[in-house]
């Protein structure tokens, strides 16, 4: 019996996984639709959403306006707090370096990304970032949730901008 429980309770987490993703995806999309790199993020506590955000670089004119800091800065006026303990953030692609550190700042406790970003994903892909010893917290992370929907929506962004 216990082991039906614990096969039950894995496939709940993976769904409630899947669903989280999705609304990232969304947020993706939101980005998409004003012409920008289709990322999307959202924060999650006590599994309610507090904060959520999508690329808006070139809108916002600000080089640091990627999804992962406007979900992070969302939630954090949600708290009212900077710290965003026992929080976790779901993002379409893997953060780059600028995005791992404000995850780390922020005491997220665990990131799920759906594709790695080969060219600057800081977080598997051309670093182990969350590796490091000098980082003063540990996040958790794993991928592939909705991978394939989510590498595509970015793969197809550029070969529009391309073609």
């Amino acid at each position: 019996m216990g082991n039906i429980f614990l096969i039950i309770f894995v496939l709940e987490k993976h769904e409630i996984h899947l669903a989280f993703m999705r609304e990232a995806l969304k947020q993706a999309k939101l980005a998409k639709s004003i012409n920008e790199v289709p990322v999307g993020a959202i924060i999650v506590k006590n599994s309610k959403i507090i904060g959520s955000g999508h690329n808006q670089n070139i809108s916002s004119h600000s080089v640091s306006a990627h999804a992962e800091i406007n979900a992070i800065n969302k939630a954090g006026l949600f708290l009212k707090n900077y710290r965003l303990v026992e929080c976790d953030m779901y993002v379409t692609v893997e953060p780059c370096h600028m995005c791992a550190k404000a995850i780390v700042d922020a005491r997220l406790r665990n990131l799920y990304f759906a594709t790695p970003e080969p060219k600057s994903g800081a977080i598997i892909s051309v670093d182990s970032f969350f590796e490091k010893n000098f980082l003063n917290h540990v996040v958790n992370y794993e991928y592939g949730f909705l991978q394939e929907e989510c590498s595509n929506i970015i793969k197809n962004f550029f070969i529009s901008k391309r073609g």
